[in-house]
């Protein structure tokens, strides 16, 4: 079954994906690229392909999410599935359900800092990322992903929190991530054990390497070195724009137009203060 790793764009999902890949997928828990491509991404055209939907009609894919995710439905096994969809169910329309559903993890990041990385990976003004971030959006599709749904920063929020009722939700904040790396990455893998009822148990040495080899810094000098396939490319000049662009110098309250912020303030203030960012 499936455990989503969930987040609006630039929040933070690279990073968790970084940390799961390399702990549960490689033997010593040194990252590499190669080791993303164990958690797809959703919706994803080969999964759509391989059940024989037509991955250029919109209505159909949308009819069709729950049947191609029966492929990972199989008993006794987890996998990891990122999306940058809200949760949304209609008449019409069901993103998931409990019968294709382990959990989510949930990885939110403050909406001040997410406007200037918006900006940098989706070459965009300020002030076109932060209307993005408000108003309900698609993300459109491209070589190996279909449409996905992607609502306001708000919406995508507040819709994934379906599965607490089901104790089936993990929370992350990105900050917590960066600034307590330990702490919540064994919290991760502790609701992980919970979601496949198996007892807690962890390999220290595998553990340390994987928050090592994964830091901002180690990140960055890879992708100099190599491709990284996520990495979106500039629309003047066709050179890739680098993905691990700032880490921790993205800082709003350096960065960040005061009117935008006071906006952004205005309009997601509840959310925020939920998540201790006011």
């Amino acid at each position: 079954m499936i455990v989503w790793l969930a987040s609006y764009p630039k929040s933070g999902n690279t990073l968790l994906r970084s940390l799961l890949s390399s702990y549960i997928f490689s033997r010593d828990g040194n990252f590499n690229f190669e080791l993303l491509k164990n958690i797809k991404q959703f919706p994803a055209k080969s999964l759509f392909k391989q059940i024989g939907v037509d991955i250029n009609n919109d209505e159909e894919m949308y009819k069709n999410y729950i049947n191609s995710q029966k492929i990972f439905n199989k008993k006794d096994t987890i996998r990891f599935l990122k999306t940058h969809s809200c949760f949304m169910n209609t008449k019409t329309f069901q993103f998931t359900d409990r019968h294709n559903t382990l959990g989510v993890i949930y990885i939110v990041r403050d909406p001040r800092n997410i406007v200037s990385s918006y900006s940098h990976h989706f070459q965009k003004t300020p002030h076109e990322s932060f209307e993005c971030l408000l108003s309900h959006q698609v993300l459109p599709k491209d070589a190996r992903h279909c449409t996905t749904y992607l609502g306001s920063w708000k919406f995508h929020y507040n819709s994934w929190k379906v599965f607490r009722r089901f104790n089936k939700y993990l929370l992350v904040r990105y900050e917590d991530l960066i600034n307590d790396t330990e702490k919540t990455f064994l919290n991760i893998l502790k609701f992980i054990a919970h979601l496949g009822r198996v007892k807690f148990t962890y390999d220290k040495e595998k553990f340390e390497n994987s928050i090592k080899s994964t830091e901002f810094e180690n990140l960055q000098t890879m992708e100099a070195k190599e491709s990284f396939t996520e990495a979106k490319e500039d629309k003047k000049t066709g050179k890739k724009i680098r993905f691990f662009n700032m880490g921790i110098k993205n800082d709003w309250k350096k960065i960040l137009d005061e009117k935008i912020k006071n906006k952004l303030e205005k309009e997601l203030g509840d959310e925020m203060k939920e998540l201790n960012y006011l």
